[in-house]
């Protein structure tokens, strides 16, 4: 890994709303300069998408933008992130995904004119690599629309840029239901590092080309799927939570390929990346129960410095429309975090307190994410020599973590939790320091019909 030294060494200093490399937007929001915005994250109601349905569509993301930021400016907020994750059709169809990018900005560019209230968009194509199987991550013509959208939809107004990428879901899907550690750090710290290095510099040179902000990689179907899968009970949560931090490797390359955040949110790895190398990073909690439950509805706002509500239908609620409703509750979360940032430090620290505590000894999940935590985690996931060595390190950092928090009486778990930390512990310490060795020992245990290594560049 390029970081040897964590930019964020006291967990003091991992504090929301500050970001050691603030970044500055076009319309002048300063994100990690001292305040945190909301970034509001949509979607359709349920419906098709195609050429008899796109008046609707784009009538549907107008409403969007507009009930969003009209309430934005009716609470008087200092600035707003809009996230635009396009749905399959608008990926495969680029002029689609281009044409909301279009409508958002010309709303974001009206409410700036007129009223002073300042927004950007985070364009987020998805990625359309994995639905082939086995995926060809590197020659498949579905990178074609993904690229496209991603340089014209920056030209139509997209100035966030980011993905949450698939390179070796189709190894650790399975993993994660066998909960196979090792064949995680596999698909992570091998497959997925490789895929990160290829597609970043795709979306970085963009990005650069067109004067906008390359931002960052969520590992949200990795770590994400395996924190759903632990709440619907499918997978230990200690499991979950040493996913999680082998995540942060496969992420960190969007950094080292030059991405400067912010972060996408709906990894949770960010604050593992803000301590590593001080970009401003999105997160979510309580306010993304809308698209899936958690452990971490407080404990993730604590360095955050975008605050999001993960994926809303554009539904009727009985306030009005449901983007607009969780627009207000950003704004009201993110308002108290700057008022207490305003306060100056002790306050600031009282407030993150708070929210750690009130989850931090509930769930493994969430004792990983505490500040003081994150730092000492991100210390063991940059010193070693190798993208596996580090995350092994890491994960077994974490699993220290959740036994010392267990033998101090403050975190309780159930003897099927508890009874996997062993097990977990043995299979990670057998990882090899080299890579080379690592991937020589897997390849014989792993389905190689799954995936492709030479699309990983193996």
């Amino acid at each position: 890994m390029k970081y040897k030294n964590l930019v964020i060494n006291d967990p003091k200093q991992l504090m929301f709303g500050r970001a050691s490399k603030p970044v500055k937007t076009r319309r002048g929001l300063e994100i990690g300069g001292g305040r945190v915005y909301p970034e509001l994250n949509f979607t359709l109601p349920m419906m098709s998408i195609n050429d008899d349905t796109l008046t609707d569509v784009y009538r549907h993301y107008r409403e969007i933008g507009e009930g969003a930021l009209q309430r934005a400016l009716e609470l008087n907020s200092n600035g707003v992130v809009l996230e635009l994750e396009t749905l399959l059709e608008m990926t495969k169809t680029p002029k689609i995904g281009i044409e909301v990018v279009k409508i958002l900005n010309e709303i974001c560019e009206d409410y700036y004119r007129k009223y002073g209230l300042k927004s950007e968009i985070r364009l987020t194509p998805n990625d359309l690599r994995e639905f082939e199987r086995p995926a060809n991550q590197r020659t498949t013509s579905l990178l074609e629309p993904m690229m496209e959208l991603f340089e014209y939809g920056a030209l139509a107004g997209g100035d966030l840029l980011s993905i949450e990428s698939t390179g070796g879901k189709e190894v650790s899907d399975e993993a994660l239901l066998m909960c196979d550690i090792k064949t995680i750090v596999f698909a992570l710290a091998v497959l997925g590092v490789r895929d990160m290095r290829f597609l970043w510099r795709k979306i970085v040179d963009i990005a650069a080309k067109h004067g906008k902000i390359a931002g960052g990689d969520t590992a949200c179907g990795f770590a994400n799927t395996a924190m759903v899968l632990a709440e619907q009970r499918c997978i230990p949560r200690v499991f979950a939570a040493i996913v999680r931090v082998i995540s942060v490797v496969r992420s960190a390359v969007a950094i080292e390929e030059g991405a400067t955040g912010p972060h996408k949110d709906c990894g949770y790895e960010g604050i593992f990346l803000k301590a590593i190398a001080g970009i401003p990073v999105s997160m979510e909690g309580k306010t993304a129960a809308c698209a899936h439950l958690s452990p971490l509805g407080n404990i993730a706002a604590a360095g955050c410095d975008l605050w999001s509500n993960e994926s809303v239908q554009n539904i009727k609620l009985l306030a009005g429309m449901a983007p607009t409703c969780y627009m207000e509750q950003l704004e009201y979360d993110v308002r108290l975090m700057n008022e207490a940032l305003k306060e100056g430090d002790a306050t600031a620290l009282m407030l993150q307190k708070l929210m750690v505590s009130s989850d931090e000894y509930l769930d493994p999940q969430a004792l990983i994410l505490a500040p003081d935590n994150v730092i000492r985690i991100s210390r063991e996931l940059i010193k070693g020599d190798s993208y596996v060595a580090n995350a092994r390190n890491g994960a077994l950092e974490a699993i220290k973590i959740i036994e010392e928090a267990m033998e101090d009486g403050k975190l309780q778990l159930s003897d099927l939790e508890t009874g996997y930390l062993p097990i977990l512990k043995e299979e990670l310490s057998s990882i090899p320091e080299k890579e080379e060795e690592f991937v020589e020992n897997m390849l014989p245990l792993l389905d190689q019909s799954k995936f492709i290594l030479a699309e990983y560049g193996l």
